[in-house]
C-alpha cells in the first residue's frame, strides 16, 4: 500500500492499494484487511484486474457498512473509491 496526495474525482485519493494480477478471492480478503487499517472517513482506492472483483468488493461493502464512493473500468482495470465508515 502506498499513501497518495492526488486528487481524484473531487476527493483525497487516499490510501492506494495495487491488487493487478491477484485472483479472487485474493483483491477482497486484502481489501478487508486494509480497510481494518484505516481510519474512519478515510478513502481507499484500489486497482485490481480480476473480473470478480466487480462482484466481490461491492458485496464485501454491503457487509462492513463501508461506502463504495465510484467503481470505474478501463485498461482492463477495474478501480474502486471506498470511504471507511464510522
Amino acid at each position: 500500500m502506498q499513501n497518495s496526495e492526488n486528487r481524484q474525482d473531487g476527493a483525497a485519493a487516499g490510501t492506494v492499494l495495487d491488487l493487478k494480477g491477484l485472483k479472487c478471492p485474493l483483491p477482497a480478503l486484502k481489501t478487508r484487511k486494509a480497510l481494518t487499517r484505516i481510519s474512519a472517513g478515510e478513502s481507499l482506492v484500489v486497482i485490481c484486474t480480476d473480473p470478480m472483483a466487480a462482484i466481490d468488493i461491492p458485496h464485501l461493502l454491503r457487509e462492513t457498512g463501508d461506502a463504495l464512493l465510484d467503481q470505474q473500468r478501463g485498461d482492463g482495470t477495474l478501480t474502486f473509491t471506498i470511504r471507511k465508515g464510522g
